[in-house]
């Protein structure tokens, strides 16, 4: 839902900012491009594969896609050479260190929203909705986003889940139900201004303006928003999949 959602915008996007399509390929130049890529599409298969049989932990497979990733480039694409590797390893670790500067702000911010009891507080907010499920996850959805807007995904989901899932259980709601709605609401937090790690990090590498990014954005929000509210108001969207998963 999320991917046609995101269709739907980049349609949008392009038939208002009248993007001139590429030129329609042939099957056959299809598939050389796909026989070209071959190695690269290996990549998320491996990932996937690892993490769904417990090969490898999400760090491990950090660093199993960096180790291949850079073997590929290397030995079998060569579009990388040995002696660029240092300027890369710079450019990396630039890369990083910026996003560890926006993690230690958001560290930060979870420990003022600690400190200060807000927690307790949304604990309060929540107590009147409880008769209502769809209403508390409602609420609750527009107090994570607010929240996204501030902390990165790691602090909001070790500050709010201890928080919420006693609520969750006690309004009679599946926790699978609210963990999925929970991580998309998180994940949209990447791209919400004016923290949005996500937009940092893009503006940061592709060294253009953080307002233009920001405007540029906006339709993808919108569309994953107007995903994330169909959950909520209709459950049996998540719910039913899950059940064909043993959820």
């Amino acid at each position: 839902m999320i991917g046609a959602a995101l269709a739907c915008a980049w349609w949008w996007v392009a038939r208002n900012e009248d993007v001139a399509p590429l030129p329609r390929q042939t099957w056959a130049q299809t598939g050389r491009a796909a026989l070209d890529g071959a190695w690269a599409l290996v990549l998320p298969a491996i990932i996937l594969f690892g993490l769904k049989f417990g090969v490898f932990t999400p760090t491990e497979a950090a660093v199993v896609a960096a180790v291949y990733s850079l073997f590929v480039a290397t030995c079998v694409y060569r579009e990388l050479k040995i002696a660029q590797l240092y300027q890369t390893f710079v450019t990396a670790a630039l890369t990083t260190s910026v996003i560890m500067f926006l993690i230690a702000a958001a560290l930060v911010s979870s420990w003022l929203i600690t400190v200060s009891e807000i927690a307790t507080q949304v604990v309060d907010l929540l107590q009147p909705f409880l008769g209502n499920k769809i209403l508390l996850m409602a609420v609750i959805m527009v107090i994570v986003v607010i929240v996204g807007t501030a902390l990165d995904m790691t602090p909001t989901i070790l500050i709010l889940t201890p928080v919420l899932m006693p609520i969750i259980k006690s309004a009679g709601i599946d926790p699978v139900y609210f963990g999925v709605l929970f991580i998309i609401n998180n994940s949209i937090g990447l791209i919400t201004p004016p923290v949005g790690v996500v937009l940092n990090v893009v503006a940061g590498v592709a060294r253009i303006p953080m307002g233009d990014l920001i405007k540029a954005s906006w339709p993808f929000l919108l569309a994953e928003l107007i995903v994330l509210a169909l959950m909520v108001i209709f459950p049996s969207l998540v719910m039913v999949p899950a059940k064909w998963f043993g959820f």
